[in-house]
């Protein structure tokens, strides 16, 4: 992978022109794309910017993200085409920082379940996760040091761990949903993907402007409360392999490591995520629903068909449950600075099953709001295994300093 904070120090020592830095992906994409297929569009005019603190740094865009030089189809037929007037503000946020947009990535139609063709970069006979799959290929494969996409179930930090890479889901609205294809407005999260932590914490800097990204060095010795999430379902051994790495790693390093249980109301809160979502899904994708019907791709139809009966009643009940599930969650971090999880149920399923993968281990979090960062562990089978930092709402640069911290203790004991 590119890392964008090598890149960001070779550029201020003079080693390494932004034209130059926006040159190796454009070759990378090149070299790597007719195999991966992560990108929908790329633009092989784009150019480095002179300044700015990610002049230099290449940027694919998940294509649910409004473009102005380059259309957003979301992954569907019924926009083949379609050209936004302006740039979404989170894109604008990043050209003001200086980055180069090199094209628009994959995404599963308007971020929900039906596969793209991007194939998983470790292994083309694997999916590499979705919705956000091209964004994850596209850095996983190294093409680009840095890219975006959205989480509304899973969307960020599974294909992440798929495909071998860092990324965040930020704090609930963190970075603006404007100009992005709403699917679940109580839910839907843009994230970054990036090689590792720093990169993570240096991109969202650039973007914000927020101090807090400033300077973020790894942990000392985290407070960690180990959640298995039983209530999600069963784990494949592969997944619970990783996991266990990363304590004993954790624990090596100086960590503190205690498994813990969560309250009934954050049980509750994972089991209404998919209320909530579908009830606000049928309303953002109304006029679709309704005069494309035919159109949407299967799955989601399938999925809008068979949840077309929620009730006002259903969906009020399920956010008073998040609330109170919130509340309770906030409490839990009095304890530790950071929870630790699976980012998905195992390895990346085969293609051939037509699955991206269960979002099961990631939604809650989605629905809490709280930053998620996935750290890659290890391989099994050749394919790629990470764990899920979360940190309390807000605390995001504390979930890149805990990623950082494991990171770093994994490369030891690896």
């Amino acid at each position: 992978m590119i890392s964008l904070a090598d890149l960001q120090r070779r550029i201020a020592s003079g080693e390494l022109s932004p034209d130059d830095a926006v040159a190796q992906s454009h070759a990378a994409i090149e070299a790597r794309e007719k195999d991966v297929r992560a990108f929908v569009r790329h633009d092989k005019s784009a150019k480095a910017q002179a300044t700015g603190p990610l002049r230099g740094i290449a940027v694919g865009i998940k294509d649910i993200i409004d473009t102005a030089n380059m259309p957003t189809e979301m992954g569907s037929e019924i926009y083949r085409g379609w050209q936004p007037r302006a740039d979404a503000p989170v894109v604008m946020m990043l050209k003001r920082a200086g980055a180069t947009i090199i094209g628009k990535t994959t995404t599963t139609a308007f971020a929900s379940r039906d596969p793209t063709p991007t194939l998983n970069p470790h292994n083309l006979g694997h999916t590499p996760g979705g919705s956000s799959s091209g964004s994850a290929a596209a850095v996983g494969a190294g093409m680009i040091p840095l890219a975006l996409g959205t989480q509304t179930g899973g969307s960020v930090i599974r294909p992440a761990a798929y495909c071998g890479a860092a990324a965040i889901k930020p704090s609930f609205r963190m970075l603006p949903t404007i100009g992005v294809k709403c699917y679940s407005w109580a839910l839907d999260t843009v994230g970054l993907f990036g090689s590792r932590a720093e990169d993570l914490a240096r991109g969202l800097l650039g973007i914000t402007g927020r101090t807090e990204f400033d300077g973020i060095a790894p942990a000392k010795a985290p407070r960690i409360g180990v959640v298995r999430q039983e209530f999600a379902e069963a784990v494949e051994p592969a997944a619970e392999e990783g996991l266990l790495a990363a304590i004993k790693a954790a624990e090596k390093a100086g960590a503190s490591v205690r498994t813990i249980d969560l309250p009934e109301s954050v049980k509750e809160a994972w089991r209404i995520h998919p209320i909530i979502q579908d009830f606000e899904a049928h309303r953002a994708l109304a006029w679709e629903f309704d005069q494309h019907h035919d159109e949407i791709a299967p799955m989601l139809r399938e999925s809008l068909d068979a949840t077309v009966g929620l009730t006002s009643k259903e969906y009020d009940d399920a956010r008073r449950i998040a609330r109170r599930g919130r509340r309770e969650l906030g409490e839990l971090f009095e304890g530790f600075d950071v929870l630790l999880t699976y980012s998905a149920p195992g390895v990346a399923p085969a293609k051939e099953l037509a699955s991206t993968g269960s979002p099961r281990y990631n939604r809650l979090w989605t629905l809490m709001g709280n930053p998620c960062v996935n750290v890659p562990v290890m391989k099994v089978g050749g394919l790629p295994i990470g764990v899920q930092v979360i940190a309390r709402f807000g605390n995001d640069p504390v979930a890149l300093a805990a990623a950082w911290f494991l990171e770093n203790a994994l490369a030891k004991s690896g």
